[in-house]
């Protein structure tokens, strides 16, 4: 089995590193625009590998995508932070460009991938593939509710002193900081409401704490997050490899389901070997599903700027 990884910034490599350490697939490659990045920190990876025992090869590759053939899942990671001064329609001009392409580069040569969406804005970006690809739905999956799921845990096992690892807790809706919605009601602690556990404003607290979740990031680091968001995503590229059909919140393309239609919006999926194999639908309260709605409309929002851009 092979993987791709396109981008190989911080997010991208530490991606990489995931999949490399876990054995996820025989073969892992990473491509980039900038000459002798991509060649450098597949042999940097490489060299970890008698010290942390394990023997995936590693191959790196300036924008020679040939390298890539053979590819059943390829990560994008590509595209630019917004700037200050830089406009939303300037952010999603200049990644709708990068991702297309890099897309239909690793098609050329992988018609068969499976292609998870990391790059920002990322429901957007998934929108974007999906349409100018023609590729079928199950195969396009945006990373980033696996992302937000994960800081709504941690937000709840440092409210609670539970363990993350038997906490269940789903975010939906956008991948942004007034868009997703940790769904508090239905978290969970080895099957014990979390509303039994700590009180309305904590729990109030951590569903606010989990929606800036990247904001404080980027604030204390003074640039993205990069080891939850590269772990996110190979943790969606295990399931897919593995065939493992774990239920993990992806952006994915509804067709009535929470009642909406034509949209890439996070929701809980089941992910295997196929890619998307089934999309879970919660029972949801009245309050949740406006909340949905509202989100969603967001989203839209943001994907008109591709059709006013003529990008679509």
């Amino acid at each position: 089995m092979k993987v791709t990884v396109v981008g190989a910034g911080a997010v991208g490599a530490t991606c990489a590193d995931n999949i490399a350490r876990k054995e996820i697939v025989d073969e892992l490659v990473i491509v980039d625009i900038k000459e002798g990045v991509a060649e450098g920190k597949a042999l940097d990876l490489t060299q970890t590998s008698s010290l942390l025992g394990f023997d995936t090869k590693i191959t790196g590759s300036t924008n020679d995508y040939s390298k890539t053939a053979g590819t059943n899942v390829a990560v994008i990671t590509s595209g630019i932070p917004r700037k200050p001064g830089m406009t939303r329609e300037e952010l999603i001009g200049i990644n709708a460009g990068i991702v297309k392409d890099v897309a239909s580069n690793i098609l050329k040569y992988s018609p068969d991938a499976i292609l998870v969406v990391i790059s920002n804005p990322m429901d957007t970006m998934t929108y974007l593939a999906l349409k100018s690809l023609g590729l079928p739905k199950n195969r396009i999956i945006g990373m980033g509710g696996a992302l937000d799921s994960s800081r709504f845990k941690t937000y709840l096992s440092l409210a609670s002193g539970a363990s993350q690892h038997d906490i269940q807790a789903t975010v939906i809706g956008g991948h942004g900081d007034t868009t997703m919605i940790p769904l508090t009601r239905l978290a969970t602690f080895q099957g014990v409401p979390f509303s039994k556990i700590l009180d309305a404003d904590k729990l109030e607290k951590v569903a606010a704490d989990t929606m800036v979740g990247g904001a404080t990031l980027t604030k204390l680091l003074g640039t993205s997050a990069w080891y939850a968001p590269g772990a996110a995503g190979a943790a969606v590229v295990e399931s897919i490899i593995r065939n493992e059909k774990k239920v993990i919140p992806c952006s994915v393309y509804l067709e009535g389901e929470y009642g909406e239609s034509d949209i890439c919006i996070g929701v809980p999926v089941v992910l295997g070997k196929n890619g998307v194999e089934k999309i879970i639908e919660l029972d949801l309260s009245d309050e949740e599903k406006a909340k949905f709605k509202a989100s969603a409309e967001a989203v839209r929002a943001m994907n008109n700027v591709l059709h006013e851009m003529s990008v679509l």
